[in-house]
């Protein structure tokens, strides 16, 4: 009696929805009292996931944190520190991710995403967690499509990506659509669809005022739109691997029922450890996990993949808009920042000169013709009047070359710069490239009277 009045008095508060809790009855995993206390007293975890191509000091002491166990990058932080004030996370050292949404590591590696000569589309990837989380699985040799069809979230998108490093990937803006009409090409699709978002009520309230019953037939049809739009640019053989962060069947196992009954998909299942506790669910034609706060550190979250039926072909790809490479003259007054990297080749494309993979130049050229590309590969920067201006993404690269003049700055200095403040240093005139615990930040250029400070003016910092 006591445990009814308590869940009763929950729901009276409207800490959620009546018709809400309603809709869960009778879903597997789901046990109403347990799922009230979480989200009445529970306290969202904080997680976060190293970017496993940056060093830094202090990244062993973070290994010391709690794991994701399943993400072999992923860290419970016993707190929630000032991100914002904290130089490695601005230098991309790490990513502030949800640890449910980090499952995505644990399936793309059973499906075998770091085999080598991979093309992957992340297709409603802003603010960029499973992209950054696709760029640390992938190998060297694969390239990445990362799409925003929101022009207003595309600028995160872009800022992530570019601040992880990894040099063989694309940013598209283009409507889903654009992406089945372009032809099967890719190995993976990772649909993270727009949802109803009664997963991440602990986290956001408002998120709880916004849903309702018919937000969930809204989302549906929404991510039925997109999923058949999308699905013929999966190769046969290819997996699609999708996942929302709401309860609600509607969006979740129906919609993998749908995928295997109308869209002639294979449901694949994911192998997961007891211990996890995440919930395998099965209906007729979808293997779900599904990620329940009470029963986890994690929000909620659903998560399934399924195989593309028949076998992929050699696909070739001729654009229209032809790439420009480099001239060797450019090449010889840019070669101190730049380190030769075999298999990538120099292009110059809309004033700037740019690093891509080699082996997927001609692939660029069809996607420029194809998709709203909004950048490509690394940027390296800009020649003015015979002198190279570096480009950010340049300085978050390892391709810059490693032996570049460095200054590693103190933390005061480091977020004086973060913010474009004027400060000063102690250095012989020309390019520098600026570092905190060994970690690039950006660049600036010491001049015999002052510092020019070259960070980007969108990014700095504003409110501390």
């Amino acid at each position: 009696m006591l445990v009814f009045l308590e869940i009763s008095n929950l729901i009276l508060q409207k800490i959620l929805p009546v018709d809400f809790i309603e809709s869960l009855h009778g879903l597997e995993g789901f046990r109403e009292d347990d799922f009230l206390r979480a989200h009445a007293t529970g306290i969202p975890p904080v997680s976060i996931r190293l970017n496993p191509f940056k060093d830094w000091e202090g990244k062993e002491k973070l290994k010391d944190a709690e794991r994701i166990p399943w993400c072999e990058d992923g860290f419970y932080l016993a707190e929630r520190p000032s991100f914002t004030s904290d130089p490695v996370f601005h230098a991309g050292g790490y990513y502030v991710q949800e640890a449910s949404s980090m499952f995505l590591h644990q399936v793309l590696t059973q499906l075998g995403a770091g085999e080598p000569e991979k093309i992957a589309i992340d297709l409603c990837a802003a603010p960029g967690g499973k992209s950054t989380l696709l760029q640390s699985l992938l190998h060297s040799t694969s390239l990445l499509l990362s799409n925003e069809v929101i022009k207003t979230r595309v600028g995160v998108l872009q800022e992530n990506i570019l601040k992880w490093g990894f040099g063989n990937g694309i940013v598209t803006q283009s409507d889903p659509s654009r992406y089945g009409d372009a032809g099967p090409f890719a190995d993976y699709l990772i649909v993270d669809a727009p949802c109803s978002g009664s997963g991440l009520f602990r986290k956001d309230e408002d998120a709880i005022s916004q849903w309702s019953l018919n937000q969930v037939d809204h989302c549906s049809l929404r991510q039925k739109r997109i999923l058949e739009q999308s699905l013929p640019a999966l190769k046969p053989g290819g997996y699609l691997v999708y996942s929302t962060c709401s309860f609600s069947k509607k969006e979740n196992e129906e919609i993998g029922n749908w995928l295997a009954r109308d869209q002639g998909l294979e449901p694949v299942r994911i192998n997961i450890t007891a211990n996890w506790n995440i919930v395998e669910t099965h209906s007729e034609g979808c293997f779900g996990y599904r990620f329940y706060p009470d029963k986890l550190k994690g929000e909620g979250f659903f998560m399934a993949a399924f195989k593309k039926e028949g076998m992929g072909s050699p696909l070739f790809f001729k654009g229209k808009k032809k790439i420009g490479l480099t001239s060797p003259k450019t090449i010889s007054e840019i070669q101190d920042f730049v380190s030769n990297a075999d298999g990538y080749s120099l292009y110059s494309y809309a004033g700037k000169e740019v690093t891509f993979p080699s082996r997927y130049l001609s692939f660029l050229e069809w996607a420029l013709g194809m998709f709203f590309v909004k950048q490509a590969g690394t940027v390296i920067g800009e020649m003015k009047q015979g002198e190279l201006i570096p480009h950010h993404a340049l300085a978050m690269s390892w391709q810059l070359h490693s032996h570049f003049p460095k200054i590693n700055l103190n933390r005061e200095n480091a977020l004086q710069y973060l913010r474009r403040q004027n400060f000063e240093l102690d250095a012989t005139p020309g390019w520098k490239l600026l570092t905190y615990n060994h970690l690039p930040l950006g660049w600036a250029k010491v001049l015999p009277n002052r510092v020019n400070n070259y960070y980007p003016k969108e990014w700095r910092i504003l409110n501390m």
